[in-house]
């Protein structure tokens, strides 16, 4: 009696470690495919985070502070861009009034005037604004020369309101 209760304590006791074996190796399995699975999202964000980069670096370009060739058209005429940069925008924001509109704006203020808020310098000949009167806003597209005695001359190009919704 004694010898059977042992065989089938054994035989029980071997058929318990066949069945966590098993089930241990199911959930191994189980996590290796979602270590390999996040593991490849993760390469993948990484190689859509280089190509934003690119992006990023692109958008960048067209600034003054960037543009080579903006820089050298400036550096032969002895200007500092630098420099340049905030003197052009001093002498946008400097338009602002508060009792009429900027006049390089060729909209007129419907709730009130219209002032530049934002600038930004393309190159060595083109500025984009940004534009409102506290209701409506739009962009003005702006050319420019600064001449020799360092005046910063402004012609605006093309100009739009954004729709009210």
């Amino acid at each position: 009696m004694r010898n059977k209760i042992l065989m089938y304590l054994f035989i029980f006791s071997l058929l318990f470690i066949v069945f966590i074996y098993v089930n241990d190796k199911r959930i191994l399995d189980s996590k290796q495919e979602k270590i390999d699975y996040l593991q490849n999202k993760l390469n993948e964000a990484e190689a859509d985070q280089i190509n934003t980069e690119d992006v990023v670096g692109t958008e960048d370009y067209f600034n003054l502070e960037n543009n080579e060739d903006a820089i050298t058209y400036f550096e032969k005429k002895d200007i500092d861009t630098k420099d340049l940069i905030l003197k052009i925008e001093d002498a946008i924001i400097s338009k602002n009034s508060a009792d009429e509109d900027n006049p390089l704006v060729p909209q007129a203020g419907m709730e009130g005037n219209m002032r530049i808020n934002k600038i930004k310098v393309l190159n060595h000949k083109w500025i984009i604004a940004d534009f409102t009167d506290g209701t409506y806003w739009g962009e003005v597209f702006l050319g420019y020369e600064v001449a020799e005695n360092g005046e910063i001359n402004f012609y605006p190009e093309k100009s739009f309101l954004y729709p009210l919704n």
